[in-house]
């Protein structure tokens, strides 16, 4: 075969392995109601409420239904969270973000079916 169609059959496939792992990752990220939540219970378990010490997680270890999961999430110019729920960009309250960052270093949060958000866990910056 000659180089340059070695090269382009290179680039194509490069570029589909490219896709097929950015639809993945952003796939466990959109902060869907019980993807992610298995994974991670053994420490979802431990997180508590600000304010209350209620415990952020209302799920076990095999459910589905977990009120935690990881999101993708980002601060915006006045200071304010924003974090991928149900696949929607929504305002986190002040108040509901923990102060400890979460073991893999990913952004979680942990809300009932209706949208209330219990806890927050904020991603490790970007260096």
């Amino acid at each position: 075969m000659p180089r340059r169609v070695l090269t382009l059959f290179g680039l194509v496939s490069l570029g589909a392995c490219s896709v097929t792992f950015a639809q993945n990752a952003s796939a466990q990220d959109h902060g869907l109601r019980g993807q992610g939540h298995s994974e991670n219970h053994d420490w979802y378990k431990d997180l508590k409420q600000p304010g209350t010490g209620y415990s952020c997680c209302n799920g076990t270890v095999n459910g589905a239904e977990g009120d935690c999961r990881p999101t993708r999430a980002y601060m915006n110019d006045e200071g304010v969270w924003y974090a991928l729920l149900e696949g929607r960009w929504v305002p986190v309250s002040p108040n509901v973000v923990l102060d400890q960052m979460a073991p893999d270093g990913r952004s979680h949060i942990c809300a009932n079916k209706t949208g209330r958000i219990y806890c927050f866990l904020r991603g490790s910056p970007k260096i």
